[in-house]
């Protein structure tokens, strides 16, 4: 990272301050910014024999409301010693005058994140298998939480979850649209909205939610069968509707039949090889791991597209502005139209699950 931006992120002396407060002097200490993360900010610190992570938010104006650190350590901390797996947390800290915002402080743990490929270990039909197998699982467990016994009573308003989604993506989307617009309509995004709002189930089961639940967001560890050891990202988890959950992962997992990628340059494929689970094979996995049935289901899946829609076109809102040099915002010119057939595809039952 620029030294300018290091800057901004991290105060290194203040920090190490602070951790030889709370874990004692060593000899060895360095700090690595994680380039992968795309909300808040990752930082890989070495602090003697030990291997931390940092979360904080990015700098700016904006973030205490709009990345919430101190809401994602919540949730680790009352997660840790249950069947979820998450790295352990540490401390947190709510003072500004050690690094310029809120941060928490855990452990790293060692494995693969699976973005652009499976590791060769996991390259045969057995392997590739378990991942699927061992994905759903785990966002089962999490929907199976007792969350009120480990102090996550009043950890949301899971009531009205699923209405407040559709509402809120609509009011995104239209926030975007006011500039946008100027260059490009997509009104297949009007219509699938619509279809929305005429469609929200009436009750959902009440569960802690991810949120953000999906391949590249969980680590598998570094054995040659597939073991899930960690998942991250808790930043948007809430008390709500786990059917949400279930079809935005559906939204990131590829099968073989699917027509090409609305975005090609952000989607992961490998999982189209043989022996990988089919969309309809987790769905079923998660149903006789919870005991709910996917009711809704083209409502729940084009609810997660929908709201890929709705991130991209604020992306591309944000380069109109000039608010971002990141070469992916331009695509969304094109991108977004594209999520928008799909969605629609969806709807109307024809990208079927």
């Amino acid at each position: 990272m620029s030294d300018e931006y290091r800057e901004r992120l991290v105060d290194e002396d203040a920090l190490a301050s602070f951790l030889t407060d709370h874990l004692g002097q060593v000899e060895t200490y360095d700090v690595r910014r994680h380039l992968e993360g795309h909300s808040n900010e990752t930082l890989f610190v070495t602090w003697g024999d030990r291997e931390l992570v940092v979360r904080r938010p990015p700098p700016g104006d904006v973030a205490e409301t709009a990345h919430d650190v101190l809401r994602e350590y919540r949730v680790t901390n009352a997660v840790a010693y249950t069947d979820i797996p998450v790295p352990e947390p540490l401390f947190a800290c709510e003072d500004h005058d050690v690094i310029g915002s809120d941060f928490y402080v855990m452990e790293r743990l060692e494995g693969d994140v699976l973005r652009e490929d499976e590791p060769e270990r996991f390259a045969a039909p057995d392997a590739r298998a378990r991942i699927g197998e061992e994905l759903v699982d785990t966002l089962a467990t999490i929907h199976e939480l007792d969350y009120k016994s480990v102090g996550l009573g009043e950890f949301g308003r899971p009531t009205g979850y699923t209405q407040r989604q559709v509402d809120r993506w609509g009011q995104q989307l239209m926030w975007a649209f006011e500039v946008t617009a100027e260059e490009r309509e997509v009104p297949d995004l009007y219509d699938v909205g619509e279809w929305l709002q005429e469609n929200v189930p009436d009750d959902h089961p009440h569960t802690l939610v991810h949120g953000d639940y999906k391949l590249d967001n969980v680590m598998f560890g570094p054995g040659e069968t597939p073991e899930l050891i960690g998942v991250f990202d808790w930043e948007m988890a809430t008390l709500g509707d786990p059917r949400a959950d279930l079809g935005w992962m559906l939204s990131y997992w590829r099968d073989s039949k699917d027509p090409e990628p609305a975005i090609p340059e952000l989607t992961t494929r490998f999982m189209e090889r043989e022996g990988y689970s089919s969309r309809r094979e987790l769905v079923d996995r998660w149903e006789s791991q919870t005991g709910y049935t996917f009711e809704h289901e083209r409502f729940y899946r084009a609810l997660a597209v929908y709201k890929l829609a709705g991130l991209g076109e604020m992306f591309f809102r944000r380069y109109l502005e000039g608010n971002s040099d990141d070469p992916m915002y331009p695509k969304m010119e094109a991108r977004v139209p594209a999520l928008a057939a799909r969605a629609k595809r969806i709807v109307d039952g024809e990208e079927p699950l």
